[in-house]
């Protein structure tokens, strides 16, 4: 998969077929429309697009107003998006920055200066409820006349259902932000998962706690930068890391702000695997690129009174995090048993 910043660069295709949107999260009906994009595309012998906007329109007139209130939390980084849209097929994605200038660019110039002459657009599939140009005055109707006029097809997807409840990243943050980490594993057709490079922390975790963490380092983190103000899930979670090992590794992690030990408000996600690989040594992690699933929420995240109370809970946390793994490891063994 290609991916673009701006459409201004020699290599993008000089004709496409295209969808448009932020695709935070990459949901179950994020992922039937792009195989119907994936599906026309193919029948029309063109590459598959995806146009894609950063900031999110919606940070952008949070600041623009002076209201971070309005911004949405962020369910994914731009990397597990992209991620998530190779997964899925697609051939091209196009991030445009989304600035003062394209928020006021009208309806018409937007189909003109960037479906047309930008991405050479000869299908366009969005969703029911697709809006755009300045002040949103741009709608399905709008974009259906214009390809009539300058030679495009335009298709509209309805929502998507599961189980009767519409599929939205909406509906993923709720579930996110309520710890209900089973019907976001539902809505998105995987285990919430956050992805990263390794980096080097404060070391702290290496202070914390030596004899309830069963080892000299005491309670090692690996640390993930999530590079959003605003994470659509945070607290203490039992996960699953991925990138390490031959196998996942265990692990209990919190994604927050670490409000006892830090006030710099930077999200952090923070992993301490339950067994440390021998083979990776104490350094061995660094730089290294892993997934962290989240499979369940064991609670919110909380300021402590001091180092002690907060390597107390940490241990808390770790036992609780054994228990629901190997539960959940009994579980999935008995699933595959009964598929086979």
């Amino acid at each position: 998969m290609q991916v673009f910043r701006g459409f201004h660069h020699p290599g993008i295709a000089p004709a496409c077929a295209l969808t448009i949107g932020n695709f935070d999260g990459v949901h179950r009906g994020h992922q039937a429309m792009l195989a119907l994009l994936r599906s026309e595309a193919q029948h029309r012998g063109l590459p598959s697009c995806v146009l894609n906007f950063e900031p999110h329109p919606r940070d952008f007139f949070a600041r623009k107003l002076g209201k971070p209130e309005l911004a949405p939390t962020r369910i994914a980084t731009l990397r597990d998006k992209l991620q998530e849209l190779e997964r899925c097929g697609i051939d091209q994605v196009v991030v445009l920055r989304f600035d003062e200038r394209l928020a006021s660019l009208p309806a018409q110039d937007f189909i003109q200066q960037v479906l047309v002459q930008g991405l050479g657009a000869r299908y366009v599939l969005v969703g029911d409820d697709f809006r755009f140009g300045a002040k949103r005055q741009g709608d399905y109707a709008t974009l259906d006349a214009a390809g009539q006029r300058l030679g495009f097809d335009v298709a509209r997807m309805m929502s998507y259902e599961v189980h009767g409840l519409r599929v939205s990243s909406s509906a993923v943050r709720e579930a996110l932000a309520e710890g209900r980490m089973e019907d976001a594993e539902r809505l998105l057709g995987r285990p919430y998962a956050i992805s990263g490079h390794v980096i080097h922390g404060q070391k702290l975790g290496r202070q914390l706690g030596e004899s309830a963490a069963g080892a000299a380092d005491g309670f090692r983190t690996l640390n993930l930068r999530f590079s959003h103000a605003k994470p659509a899930a945070m607290g203490i979670y039992a996960v699953r890391t991925h990138g390490l090992a031959q196998t996942p590794l265990d692990g209990v992690a919190s994604l927050g702000v670490r409000p006892t030990v830090e006030d710099a408000g930077r999200v952090l996600l923070e992993v301490h695997c339950l067994d440390w690989p021998a083979t990776l040594g104490r350094n061995g992690a660094y730089g290294k690129l892993v997934r962290v699933e989240l499979l369940h929420k064991l609670r919110d995240e909380a300021r402590f009174d001091g180092l002690d109370a907060l390597t107390q809970a940490i241990a808390r946390d770790v036992e609780q995090a054994r228990a629901f793994l190997a539960t959940h490891a009994s579980m999935r063994r008995q699933t595959t048993r009964d598929r086979i």
